[in-house]
């Protein structure tokens, strides 16, 4: 996909002063408006076409009118490049090549729209503490990239939001969380020792949905 027609007229809707009107199909040949949203952000990633093969589609990001976020899609820009060294982050204006199409296509969490969709989904803050620094904050799979589907792994339900020693340790199976969201730690660390690194084993994540307790349950059977 590129940016012409109403791919382009989407992108620059609020330069132009077009309004985007957003309906609900209701089946039957009936819709329902839902709102007035305007342009918020937008990111490459891959998708599938009609018949299954890989390629490159545009996410858009639509915003409420009137609707306040509390990032920027600038602060969004400079954290899209890198939970490992084959990610490639590409202007929006450019192709990529045939090189960096297979970066992207093995890119982890972390790479354009889909980190951003986890950054959005947990409210720009890790989904433990409540921490809010972006640049500090690792989106993370629930089920890991290796062990997924191509599906899962663009699931945003199947990515979280954490800070960085929560997420060194939901990596290696050393923590993860029961369906109410209260941590479980593993007996391989002691007390004291997750006491020194801020974890106090009181921890709960707020706001889980049933497709997160689904990739939870996976994660949990691996504790250490």
């Amino acid at each position: 996909m590129i940016f012409d027609r109403g791919n382009l007229a989407l992108r620059d809707s609020i330069q132009t002063g077009k309004r985007i009107f957003l309906f609900e199909i209701l089946g039957g040949g009936n819709v329902r408006f839902n709102s007035e949203v305007e342009f918020f952000d937008c990111d490459y990633f891959e998708t599938k076409d009609r018949d299954g093969n890989l390629r490159r589609g545009i996410k858009f990001f639509l915003k409420r009118v009137g609707a306040y976020i509390k990032v920027q899609p600038s602060d969004l820009k400079s954290l899209v490049v890198a939970d490992s060294i084959d990610n490639i982050y590409l202007p929006l204006n450019r192709i990529p090549n045939e090189t960096e199409r297979s970066g992207l296509v093995t890119s982890r969490v972390g790479q354009g729209a889909y980190r951003k969709r986890i950054i959005h989904r947990w409210e720009y803050q890790c989904a433990v503490t409540g921490f809010d620094k972006l640049n500090i904050l690792i989106a993370s799979h629930i089920v890991p990239w290796a062990s997924a589907n191509n599906e899962e792994r663009l699931d945003v339900n199947n990515g979280i939001l954490l800070s960085p020693n929560y997420d060194a340790l939901f990596d290696r199976h050393l923590v993860s969380f029961e369906k109410d969201g209260s941590i479980l730690l593993s007996d391989s660390i002691s007390t004291e020792a997750y006491h020194k690194i801020g974890i106090t084993g009181w921890e709960k994540i707020k706001g889980l949905n049933s497709v997160n307790h689904e990739y939870l349950e996976r994660h949990r059977i691996h504790l250490i």
